[in-house]
């Protein structure tokens, strides 16, 4: 895991060049305490932060190929690297170190840009080719690791893992888009490939880029969903068998590492089932964490004892309050480069891993979206049946409804009547779910001129249409779950659990967001992967020999902080002053009046599902102070 940079560009002094990459480098210590690195090559500088994992003593970058033309630095991990060093081998490649920095830039110089299939792992990497004068970088299918990069006005162009680093090298500037206001409003987030800052871009998941020195710059996707049947299980019992099969496999390759390997448990099914697997693998006193709460109905502590109690585990139970928080938000905030109303949940477990010794921590992340886990997997389908009948009701009697809907104080009404207002197919159905703020409510936050882009850009997200074509032939469970994992999941959970692990020095794997195995998952029987009786099913069964009973057959309770009473107590403070006028002015794109009330509705109301779109406009309030401080 590290962090990485890059400046390419012909016209720059390459002294200028090599400065402005060691500025990016030190704004990503924490991304890599352990070494650093940069190379000045003819056309562009590369640099890195490396926190080692594989061959701690070796692995320095960025890296060169025997004969020169190529250079990497690369940012993540990859797991099968023993398997395609043999292959490596068999074709003439010699290494010098046990890491998979060494195989990724022997793989590259074999198989290019087709080497991208073969990998399996988490990775944002960049070559540059002496020889063309030309830089390729690439993106893991689902984006665990993030790449961010910026054209220059007068040629060539910029990358590093954090925006924040951009902005370190002076030669990227500093300017919110008023556009993203409104995308961050409706989504928690600002869509790849856009930032939250003009001509800065994010390149999206499954994506390549190619650049030269003139800033020339082509992109494209080098991984979809699979469209082709595989090996389709015939009976629930030979999925069940094939399911944990892949399960196992996963969890192997996920515990390589060269230092110590822990894992997050918070006493739910995915996480449970990580552990679980990672013991019976074979793993030594595993080490797991979990935060825990004063708040009774919010925490999971007694959960999580039992499964660590079930495998011996070396588990330790992080008490997480709301004066703690409030004490420590300065820091959280500054830990994010763009506003995110989630992973403060994240921010903690990663402290209290590295804390108790670990470099490397296992996540259940991407149980929900694999196995129908969110309520939209049943939801979305039901309200699709309906939708004909929904369309033919008379124009009047649509809005008679719809106005009744949204006059409700409950989230749950408004989100439906969302939904009837804009959707019309399954995608759009799927894709508005996510949605944090109805549209009618969005619209009255945002001052005119982030209205107007909003009005422009519509209520449906970014990627509906190319990625509805990418769908084409997937059933509604198919459906739902892509949609999850292309958004809520890589937009934000993933950004998210990137960022503040990373703020620790911690990395952090997820082995359920695998790529083979959600290519072997994704075409078996959607009446095996989903069972709208019995949550979760298919990953319960999968693993019943290990799983405790108790933590099988319990309901769902998302991995998440006591937010609605902390806002309305401890956390009270801090939002009376991020709702004032003085804050809400450092974000001129907010209608200050509406935002006050939004805030006022929450905060003398009872609906607790509110919460989230109250922090997240805060998030996004303190987020523009913070950028007017630096």
């Amino acid at each position: 895991m590290c962090g990485i940079a890059g400046y390419v560009s012909a016209g720059k002094i390459p002294a200028n060049r090599a400065t402005a990459v060691e500025r990016m480098c030190r704004a990503m210590v924490h991304r890599g305490p352990d070494d650093t690195g940069v190379a000045d090559l003819h056309g562009a500088t590369l640099g890195m932060r490396r926190l080692a994992i594989f061959d701690p003593a070796n692995g320095h970058q960025p890296m060169k190929s025997s004969d020169g033309r190529f250079t990497l630095v690369f940012n993540g991990a990859i797991y099968n690297f023993r398997e395609l060093r043999r292959e490596l081998e068999l074709q003439g490649h010699a290494f010098r170190t046990q890491c998979d920095t060494e195989v990724l830039l022997a793989a590259y110089v074999e198989w290019r840009e087709q080497c991208l299939t073969r990998l399996r792992g988490m990775f944002a990497f960049a070559v540059w080719d002496a020889v063309e004068g030309t830089l390729f970088a690439a993106r893991d299918a689902f984006g665990i690791k993030p790449l961010y990069y910026a054209r220059r006005p007068r040629g060539g162009v910029v990358f590093a893992s954090e925006l924040r680093a951009l902005f370190a090298s002076d030669a990227v500037t500093r300017e919110i888009d008023p556009a993203s206001i409104g995308e961050y409003l409706a989504w928690f987030t600002v869509p790849a490939p856009r930032t939250m800052f003009s001509g800065v871009a994010n390149l999206p998941p499954g994506h390549w880029l190619r650049c030269d020195q003139l800033g020339r710059v082509h992109t494209g996707a080098w991984w979809h969903f699979p469209q082709a049947r595989g090996d389709i299980a015939g009976t629930y019992e030979d999925f069940v068998a094939g399911l944990r099969a892949q399960l196992d496999d996963s969890i192997r390759a996920h515990r390589l590492a060269d230092v110590p390997v822990g894992a997050f448990l918070s006493g739910g099914i995915d996480s449970s089932a990580v552990v679980g697997l990672m013991a019976r693998s074979g793993a030594a006193k595993l080490k797991t964490f979990s935060l825990v709460f004063d708040e009774s109905d919010y925490s999971e502590k007694s959960s999580a004892q039992l499964v660590a109690d079930a495998f011996g585990t070396d588990h330790h139970a992080e008490l997480i309050t709301g004066e703690r928080v409030a004490a420590d938000l300065p820091k959280i905030i500054a830990a994010f480069d763009q506003p995110t109303g989630d992973g403060i949940n994240t921010y903690y477990a990663s402290q209290t891993a590295r804390q108790g010794g670990v470099t490397v921590a296992l996540s259940g992340l991407g149980g929900d979206e694999l196995f129908g886990g969110y309520a939209a997997f049943t939801d979305i389908p039901r309200l699709h049946r309906w939708l004909p009948r929904w369309r033919v009701l008379p124009a009047g009697l649509q809005k008679r409804i719809l106005r009744h809907l949204q006059s409700r104080p409950d989230t749950r009404a408004r989100k439906l009547a969302d939904l009837l207002a804009h959707a019309r197919d399954l995608h759009e159905l799927a894709s508005l779910r996510r949605r944090v703020l109805p549209e009618g409510t969005r619209l009255e936050l945002l001052a005119p001129e982030a209205r107007r882009h909003a009005e422009r850009l519509g209520p449906h997200h970014p990627l509906l249409e190319d990625f509805a074509s990418e769908l084409a032939g997937a059933d509604a469970f198919q459906t739902v779950s892509a949609w999850e994992m292309r958004t809520y999941m890589a937009d934000v959970l993933l950004r998210d659990s990137d960022v503040f692990s990373m703020a620790h020095s911690l990395e952090l794997r997820v082995p359920l967001v695998d790529r083979p195995l959600i290519e072997w998952l994704w075409p078996q029987q959607t009446v095996f992967k989903f069972d709208r009786r019995v949550l979760k099913r298919a990953l319960a069964d999968a693993t019943r020999d290990i799983v405790p009973e108790a933590i099988r057959q319990r309901p769902k309770q998302g991995f998440t902080l006591p937010f609605p009473l902390w806002m309305r107590g401890a956390l009270r403070p801090f939002l009376e002053e991020s709702f004032s006028s003085a804050s809400i002015a450092t974000c001129p794109w907010l209608q200050a009046d509406a935002v006050k009330q939004l805030w006022r509705q929450f905060s003398d109301g009872h609906d607790n599902r509110a919460w989230s779109r109250v922090w997240t406009v805060a998030m996004l309030i303190q987020f523009c102070h913070q950028g007017r401080r630096t």
